[in-house]
Formats: C-alpha cells, structure tokens, sequence
C-alpha cells in the first residue's frame, strides 16, 4: 500500500469514528441532585417516585398504579434493580413517554355550544400544491382528517357539459376531482384521529339541479352520520355530535337575486374580465393573478349565476346544519344586528378581519363570535398556499381560522401547535377571557400589557438523533453543532424568542440554560421549539422541533418529543425540558 493511500485509510477511519463516537447521555446535575432527594443509597422506591411526581411535577392526582406502570416499563428495559430505580433508570424515566408535556386524553368540557370552541379548520382542503396550478385530489383531504383537521373546504362546480359536480379551486388551472370521491373519502376517513363532528362547508356555485345532484350525494353517503337543523338560537355542543357530519353553506334563497344590480354588477365584471374558456367548469374566468384576488375576497359570496327562489333545491337546503351569511349590507350592520333568536357562520378573509380590527371593530367581533361561527380564509395573494399568523382570528374569538394544511412553515406549525391541546381532537375551548360580557371583555382589552404568569424553560439537552438521521445527514465529516431556539407565540405583548448557545460536534447536545417568558394572554400562549445544526453560511439545518400550548404543559421535567417539518414526530429525537410557572 502506498503512502498516499496509507494515509486515505486513515483519514477514513478517523472520520468514521469522530462520525459514530457517540457520547452516552447523562443526567445533568439537576437530575442527579433530585434523585439523591428522593431515594436512599441510590435506590429509588416505588413510594420515592410517587412523592417525586407529586412534588417536582406537580402530578397531585398521581396513583400507586400510575408508578407501578413506570416501574414495569423500566422492568422490560433491564434497567430496574429488584429493590427499586438507579439513576440511569430514574433518567430513562424522565426521557420516556411517560413523561411527555401534555396530556394525550381529552380533558376540556365538550358541552359548550360549537361557538365556544375553535375548530381545526382546512382552506381548499382538495389541493394537492398551490392556488393556481396544482392538481386536486382526495389524499389532502384524507391527510388532514388523520391529522385531527375537523372542517374540510370543499369549492363546487358544474362539469363542462353541466352535468354533474366537480371540486376545483374555479378560475385557475387546478385540475378537478370528482365530488363523489370527496365525500366518501371524508366518510372513510372522519373518524379515525378523533369521534368529535366533521363540519364540510361548501363554497356553492352549482344551478339548482345539480344542487339536488348534491343533496341525493350527500345522503346516500353518510346516512345517519349527517346530522341535520333547522335555524337555531344556539350551536349544539361537539359532544351531542359525536362522529356526527355537518354541511355549512349558504341557503339556496341566499343566492343572487334577478332585481339586485349591485351583486349582478360584481358578476358581470367576473364575466367580462374573462380572457379563456375553463373547460372543467364550463364557464369563462380570468386566470390572472389579480381576478385570483378579487374571486377570494368574495370567497363566501358565492359569484354564481342568477338564480330565483322558487326554483331554488329544497333538498339541498334541508342538508345544512350550519347556515354561512353574507357580509352584505357591511360587517358593523351584521355586527350590531347580531339577531338573539338566530345563530349563523359568518366568512371573511384575512385582510378584512384585520381592516375592521384597524376599525375599532375587534370586541364587536368577539361579541359576536360568543354564539355565532366566524371563519377566517387565507387572503387571495397567497398563490403558494402560504398562511397568515393564526392570533388575528384567535384572540378576536374566530372559531375557524382556516389554513392551508398542505405546506409547511412557522404558521401552520403554530397551528398544529394549537391543535396538540385537548388530546389533539381537534376542538380547543376558547378561553373564558373571549367568552365574558361586553363591558368585562372590553376592560380586559384595555389591560392587556398586565402580565399574568411567568413561564420558566430550562433546556437541558437532546437525544436521538443519531436514530432518526442518517450519520451525514448533518455534515459529512463531523458531528452536528445543535442549537436550539425557544419563544413564544400568542398576542403581540407575548411574542419573544431566545437561542441556546451552540454545542459543537455533539449528536447529544448538553445546553442546561433557563429562559424566562412573561405572558399577558397565557390561555392563547404556544410554546415554539426548534433545534438547528449550526452552519456558518446561515443557512442552518433543520433538525427538528415542536410547538405546545402553554395553557396544557405540565410542570416540571418532561421528555419533548420533536416533529419534522410537516408535524410528523420523529420516532426517538426528543428534547428534556423543565417548565416552571409563576
């Protein structure tokens, strides 16, 4: 072997073992200090761990039985002495699942009205990609159903030879799937992450008869899973509709009127700006980007043709349990009106949400929200699915903060986030704090700089990784350099962000550093964690994270799992953290 060679080998071998020379993780001194707290001679009890949990994570209902079950796990790891834990097992404990953040069991009261929760919520739930040109499918749909998404949007259109229904986002090249697919899909699929109510809303602009094409689909499909209502004075609660299905569209008698020149003139602007003939929904539509706009700020205004009451489908009309108004005649008339003896869905997007905040409008809105449904839709720039920050909607009591759930970004993950709470099924309690009379509500606007609790986070350190990634996946010649970045998400006096230092060439980073966060609104508070490999170009790797509601942690010390970019959890890479509240 030559020289040169010689010395390839080994240079090969002293990466490969600088690669694969993995440090052991250690209980920090914290953990260590604790468990010689809480056992004698290093052995800890059964008894010890119940008044561990009782004390340090603050578990006051813990049971015998709940740490007989930890025991027997760690039996099964061949790390339990016959007498009790050693610190190895103690620590294995702390990182285990077991001894996770939140809880995964539904908890929160489910007999309120609908109006009293927010809702995991979908905006064209069919696509497959961005708003103008991507494909439409049934496997988005499906996808956020086994997520825990509770309200699928589906946009109806005739076929070109007006015969039957196709779901399509209208005027773009988005390629059509057929109705029928759609609805069984979401039958197949409705229940799996959770037993609470599927809400579809229909986004209408089919003729009469095809809306009666719609109503016979419909029922033969779900049967006596749809649940079906009359005008109401008040939501029925998730729990009286468990694995129930709900329509929420517009009544037929809703749509554009012959004598109404104003909505008749947005149509034929619609019409004359047409530039191609759309051979999936038979009709003429600009595919500009600008008309994109002007379609998705009349989202819910259904920009169909004129149709008369009389010949309106009175089966069509029997499906809908949860009637969407118009925004017409102007949002402060709808709000003042705020009819006693009716409950409706109102939809506005984005941008008018927050042009009526800016308004002085925001405590109408959460008055108005306290027994009726306002859903909140992506402004119609967002060509590539992106979203909006979620709080505008949820700190003003929208219930359906709707969102694109087939990319990824920091906003849908504030979204999931929000969606972990209440054993991920998918309804989250709003706070008391949007549920109070008019003149509390508006006192409790006024005094949002007050802080009401404190929240402590100390990182201690990482693992997994080395399980849940390839050994070059980070950098190909050495360990990764981890960081962590740590902040808070809710209203605009809440939001901060802290960065844990760098740990150089470590597959199992040490950071032990605490971080405090003040928070006024701790009921709409999500907790933010990412890890990243550190990179001198910036442009630093991602290499997990997670977002938690801050109402639902668990104090103490926890084993964080972390997800990848689309939510998904990594089977192993988790994060040991201690909460702390004040």
């Amino acid at each position: 072997m030559s020289s040169n060679q010689s010395n390839q080998a080994f240079k090969c071998c002293f990466v490969f073992k600088r690669i694969f020379k993995l440090r052991v993780s250690e209980p920090p001194e914290d953990i260590k200090q604790l468990f010689q707290e809480y056992s004698e001679n290093g052995n800890m009890t059964m008894e010890d761990l119940l008044r561990f949990m009782k004390n340090v994570q603050d578990e006051e209902n813990a049971t015998t039985e709940q740490a007989q079950t930890i025991f027997n796990s760690l039996k099964q790891l061949f790390i339990f002495h016959r007498r009790g834990l050693h610190l190895d097992a103690f620590f294995r404990y702390l990182l285990g699942d077991h001894n996770l953040p939140i809880s995964s069991n539904v908890h929160q009261d489910m007999t309120a009205p609908l109006a009293h929760y927010f809702l995991y919520t979908g905006h064209n739930s069919y696509l497959t990609g961005n708003q103008l040109s991507s494909d439409s499918s049934v496997d988005p749909i499906i996808q956020a159903l086994r997520r825990g998404v509770r309200v699928i949007e589906l946009d109806l259109w005739p076929n070109s030879k007006k015969n039957d229904v196709k779901v399509c986002h209208g005027g773009t090249l988005t390629s059509p799937v057929d109705l029928i697919k759609c609805l069984r899909a979401i039958k197949d699929n409705a229940f799996v992450a959770s037993e609470y109510p599927v809400v579809i809303t229909f986004e209408d602009h089919l003729t009469p008869n095809l809306q009666e094409k719609v109503a016979q689909m419909v029922t033969k499909v779900f049967g006596d899973m749809l649940h079906r209502s009359d005008h109401l004075d008040e939501f029925p609660s998730p729990e009286s509709l468990k694995k129930k299905v709900l329509i929420s569209t517009k009544p037929p008698e809703e749509y554009l009127k012959a004598g109404d020149n104003k909505e008749k003139g947005k149509l034929q602007k619609l019409k004359s700006s047409s530039k191609k003939d759309d051979p999936k929904i038979g009709k003429s539509y600009s595919r500009n980007e600008s008309d994109i706009t002007d379609k998705d700020q009349l989202d819910d205004e259904e920009y169909m043709e004129e149709v008369d009451e009389d010949k309106a489908a009175p089966e069509y009309r029997k499906l809908i349990a949860i009637h969407a108004m118009k925004l017409k005649g102007g949002l402060e008339k709808i709000l003042r009106k705020n009819d006693p003896n009716k409950v409706s869905r109102l939809s506005m997007s984005e941008q008018q949400l927050e042009n009526a905040v800016n308004n002085n409008l925001g405590a109408s809105i959460v008055i108005f929200t306290q027994r009726n449904i306002l859903r909140v839709y992506p402004k119609g720039t967002r060509i590539t699915s992106s979203n909006y920050n979620p709080f505008v909607g949820w700190e003003h009591g929208a219930q359906m903060v709707a969102f694109n759930m087939q990319g990824i970004g920091k906003q849908l993950r504030i979204m999931q986030g929000m969606f972990r709470a209440n054993g991920g099924c998918g309804y989250v309690k709003k706070p008391d704090i949007l549920l109070r009379p008019d003149f509390l509500l508006r006192r409790h606007l006024m005094d949002l700089s007050e802080v009401k609790k404190t929240l402590k986070v100390k990182i201690y350190l990482g693992e997994g990784w080395h399980y849940d990634f390839h050994y070059r996946h980070f950098d190909r010649f050495s360990p990764p350099d981890f960081f962590a970045k740590v902040a808070i998400a809710g209203v605009e006096a809440d939001i901060k962000k802290e960065i844990t230092k760098t740990v150089s060439d470590q597959w199992v980073p040490e950071w032990n550093q605490e971080f405090e966060f003040p928070l006024t609104v701790p009921e709409l508070a999500l907790l933010r964690i990412e890890v990243f490999d550190y990179d001198d170009s910036r442009t630093h790797d991602f290499a997990g994270q997670t977002c938690l509601p801050v109402s639902e942690l668990r104090s103490g010390i926890r084993a964080v799992p972390l997800h990848n970019r689309e939510g998904d959890q990594y089977k192993f890479t988790r994060v040991l953290v201690r909460f702390q509240f004040e």
